[in-house]
């Protein structure tokens, strides 16, 4: 069965997963998550991809990343894999595949969902009980995003610089973000979405993309498509009052 097409495009945010074989860990040491972290940088600095968000848990990770070009998310991940692998395999005695296969990702309607996708990516940790807040996790792009803490691997998006006139304002902003509960709707969305491979946003930016490409995108699931839970006109307006499980 051919693998279906994927819908990457040149200036488009992209959420990322990558997911460990039989989900079985990728990091066992404070060190594997620094040596991961080392290898993601010198990726998308090669490759001039930009990093707004991450997330390493136990067993996979979740990125939003804007490529340059259009396989520049591929090129990343085989770039980290030919480092990181084999990395993995000679600290830990071990042989064969780390990955459960090839990266999982779809892009997103910018306006409407990159800062719910930012929020989704650094809730991973609460959502699986590690943590009782995203600042509690050392793995992840929140203290960066939240508090201005430095961090090597990331670039903010034009909409994350928008959230203020100064970085306090800006991190305030974000933080404020994290407060209130949850949308199941806007959860469902994201996660068939990028399992699927499918475009997130409104039907305009599918159509946008489906004439970039020059094929349809299909539906994030079989049957009945999701109800969009908002719109790239509403959505900011409502960022303060959403956060993800």
């Amino acid at each position: 069965m051919p693998r279906k097409k994927r819908f990457y495009q040149p200036g488009v945010p992209v959420h990322v997963f990558q997911r460990g074989h039989n989900k079985e860990p990728v990091f066992f040491d404070v060190q594997d998550y620094l040596a991961y972290l080392r290898f993601l940088k010198a990726a998308a600095d090669d490759l001039g991809c930009l990093i707004h968000a991450y997330v390493l848990m136990t067993n996979h990770v979740h990125l939003l990343a804007t490529p340059k070009a259009e396989n520049d998310i591929s090129l990343l991940f085989q770039n980290i894999g030919r480092h990181f692998v084999p990395y993995i395999n000679k600290t830990y005695h071990r042989r064969g595949s780390l990955w459960e296969g090839r990266h999982k990702g779809n892009i997103l309607e910018s306006e409407a969902y990159f800062l719910v996708c930012m929020r989704y990516i650094e809730m991973n940790p609460v959502r699986a009980a590690m943590v009782d807040h995203p600042g509690q996790y050392r793995w992840s792009s929140y203290t960066a995003n939240a508090h201005g803490i430095d961090n090597a691997v990331l670039q903010p998006h034009a909409l994350y610089l928008s959230l203020g006139d100064t970085c306090e304002m800006r991190q305030a902003a974000y933080r404020a973000g994290f407060d209130g509960e949850t949308r199941s709707d806007e959860l469902e969305l994201i996660r068939a979405c990028l399992h699927s491979g499918t475009p997130l946003g409104n039907d305009h930016f599918k159509k946008k993309i489906e004439s970039a490409i020059g094929t349809r995108v299909g539906y994030s699931k079989r049957g009945r498509p999701i109800q969009e839970a908002g719109s790239s006109k509403n959505m900011g307006s409502r960022i303060k009052n959403i956060a993800d499980v």
